[in-house]
């Protein structure tokens, strides 16, 4: 059987013989990722690899590949919102699975794991600033996995309904969708020293995050029905804005994803921590001792 081949305008691969956005070459990307959306964080991560083999910068996209207690690990910023994890993801899967001097599908199936490692709003009085939170299940409110033909496969449609029904959702913005991270990965990861909870992946920063500052809200008792808000024995518990996206997108194209997120901001108790860069560290060497 002839095998697809990918044209030019869809994979869009660089004289170099790197992918488009991220500049990333095949040989380049490890089996283990890190994300981060900042830049400037991948710095920060790669501050604990013993080796570093290669590190390219594109934009916001940056990635340094090296070694951390013997495992090859890459780290690469995504910068921020769910529209940018699209190409990132996309292309880091291009990477691990396409053959770019054929522009074929490789015979095997190259699986990635990847941790997003963020920072975020906490929405519970049990989440206080410092909190480290995994996110089990997301809610997407950017509708970015409403464009692939496979999302219901992927999504937890019972729990969508719940929540259009609590919120009384309207039209107007967008189906929100729920992806659920990698269980396995979930246990690896956040082991007994992180909260486990639903987190909402916002399609931005200020209003669909229920923020008010010159321009009123659609919806202003959003965040008080958010925080009500019960499935099962998981409540909503946080606010970001890339989870969601990562993790639908990798279990469609067959990798392992999760986040884990440091609460910088109470949006319950209206606590803020500016100076949350100085403790961030630690969940970057838990998760790189843990991944």
């Amino acid at each position: 059987m002839n095998k697809r081949v990918f044209p030019a305008s869809e994979l869009i691969i660089n004289d170099d013989g790197s992918c488009f956005h991220l500049h990333v070459k095949p040989e380049q990307l490890a089996d283990k990722v890190i994300l981060v959306g900042d830049p400037g964080r991948v710095n920060t991560v790669a501050a604990h690899f013993e080796t570093k083999e290669c590190e390219v910068s594109s934009r916001e996209f940056h990635a340094i590949t090296g070694t951390y207690k013997g495992k090859r690990i890459t780290v690469q910023s995504t910068g921020i919102g769910c529209d940018n994890i699209d190409i990132v993801m996309n292309e880091l899967d291009a990477l691990a699975n396409i053959d770019f001097k054929t522009r074929t599908e490789n015979d095997e199936h190259r699986t990635l794991t990847l941790v997003r490692i963020g920072t975020c709003g906490g929405l519970q009085p049990f989440t206080p600033t410092g909190t480290f939170i995994a996110s089990v299940k997301s809610i997407g409110f950017d509708g970015l996995l409403n464009y692939y033909a496979d999302r219901n496969k992927v999504c937890d449609l019972e729990l969508e309904e719940a929540f259009k029904k609590h919120m009384n959702w309207s039209p107007l913005k967008g189906a929100p969708y729920v992806a659920q991270a990698n269980p396995e990965l979930i246990d690896q990861i956040a082991q007994d020293d992180m909260v486990r909870g639903i987190t909402i992946a916002c399609g931005g920063f200020y209003g669909p995050q229920g923020r008010q500052v010159r321009l009123s809200i659609q919806d202003p008792d959003q965040n008080k029905k958010v925080e009500a808000f019960k499935y099962g024995d998981l409540s909503i518990c946080n606010f970001e804005m890339e989870s969601s996206a990562l993790a639908g997108l990798a279990s469609m194209l067959g990798h392992r994803a999760m986040t884990c997120c440091m609460v910088i901001a109470n949006r319950y108790t209206t606590e803020m921590n500016t100076n949350y860069k100085n403790s961030i560290d630690t969940l970057i060497t838990k998760v790189l001792d843990r991944i």
